[in-house]
């Protein structure tokens, strides 16, 4: 089981963080929430559809210079970044890119087993709120 850790930003917004069972962050907010609420939604809906994602397929790879079939969303897109480094986003249901690889990835395989750990680790991940202060209720 993993963990989301939701922070404020800076700008007084909200984002979060997936980390996996030991601790490594797997994934990032691909936005700035302006309220908890829909950051905490954001939460639920990586745990539905990145399971959903892994357990169909729906994986639409922007790495193959050939055409490919159309996935629909939800979707997880493998993409090269700057460096020439795998990285997956997941795109949720309505179409909105939810969430982010921390890192990128030298393999495509690797960048695979980072989107399965997705799924697995927010499935039923506890919520730790940092944005909470002695006093103050979720």
């Amino acid at each position: 089981m993993g963990k989301f850790i939701i922070k404020k930003t800076k700008t007084g917004g909200f984002n979060f963080s997936l980390l996996a069972m030991n601790n490594e962050k797997i994934c990032v907010a691909s936005q700035v929430y302006t309220t908890k609420a829909n950051c905490k939604n954001a939460l639920s809906s990586i745990a539905k559809n990145s399971m959903r994602c892994i357990e169909e397929d729906r994986i639409l790879d922007l790495t193959l210079k050939k055409e490919q079939e159309k996935v629909t969303a939800p979707r997880f897109e493998i993409y090269f970044d700057k460096q020439g480094l795998y990285r997956y986003r997941l795109i949720a249901t309505n179409g909105e890119n939810i969430a982010i690889s921390e890192e990128g990835y030298k393999s495509k395989n690797g960048c695979l087993n980072g989107m399965k750990s997705v799924s697995v680790n927010a499935n039923n991940a506890e919520i730790v709120d940092e944005t909470i202060t002695n006093g103050d209720k979720q």
